[in-house]
């Protein structure tokens, strides 16, 4: 990765505030995420960080894009301190990861079905499966760490055909990023158009360098309204 470029494999755009039904799945970014699709093909667990504010919907992109595919796609959220995918798409916000993690529910109370709207979501064969993260954490770092998550993120591995997981952004620096990493196979960065300039990209890159999955490519994620990359 150092001295060269992040490929950027796909762009699309955020679902707009207020926006009902957030991932039912638009036929422009499902084709957009082709080649992410085929860069995360060999993988099993993938994880996607990046710009604060616009991980969860990127994950959301991808894990539906996978699912819409017909891949057997499960997502699981690991932003413990402020959890976003349950207000997102309308699933129950409880019980999730963090409550899994305690030993409070067992695994199969945590899986909710999330079922894909919109032309491009015609290929699932099922719905795409959610892990959210349960209630806010104050010891999210501890938890990331403990042999229940490292457990947990296996278990999802061999249950499912890809996981998607949600990770902390990268501004993040109390080492629930690394942790959460550590337990993927690949990595995918989502920014915003601003962070594709060269000074960014190199940001990004000794960012990025401090995780152990090694780095697919950055995913470009544009406001509504909001140019792309030129």
């Amino acid at each position: 990765m150092p001295g060269r470029r992040l490929p950027v494999l796909a762009e699309i755009s955020a679902p707009r505030p207020g926006e009902s039904g957030a991932w039912s799945l638009r036929r422009d970014d499902f084709e957009a995420l082709a080649k992410v699709r085929e860069r995360i093909d060999r993988h099993r667990v993938v994880v996607v960080t990046g710009s604060e504010g616009i991980v969860a919907g990127a994950a959301l992109a991808v894990a539906g894009a996978a699912s819409a595919a017909g891949r057997r796609t499960a997502l699981l959220e690991c932003e413990l301190a402020q959890p976003t995918v349950a207000a997102g798409v309308g699933l129950a916000p409880t019980p999730g990861l963090h409550e899994y993690l305690r030993w409070e529910v067992a695994a199969p109370q945590v899986l909710q079905p999330l079922v894909l709207a919109g032309p491009a979501a015609r290929g699932a064969v099922e719905p795409l499966v959610c892990v959210v993260a349960g209630r806010p954490a104050a010891d999210a770092p501890a938890l990331l760490e403990s042999e229940s998550f490292r457990h947990a993120t296996a278990k999802l591995g061999a249950a499912y055909e890809l996981t998607v997981v949600v990770a902390p952004s990268l501004e993040y620096e109390n080492g629930s990023l690394e942790a959460v990493a550590a337990r993927g196979d690949a990595l995918l960065a989502c920014v915003g158009p601003e962070r594709t300039s060269g000074r960014e990209q190199r940001r990004l890159r000794r960012a990025l360098k401090r995780l152990s999955a090694p780095a697919l490519g950055t995913l470009v994620v544009a406001a509504p309204g909001e140019p792309q990359r030129s």
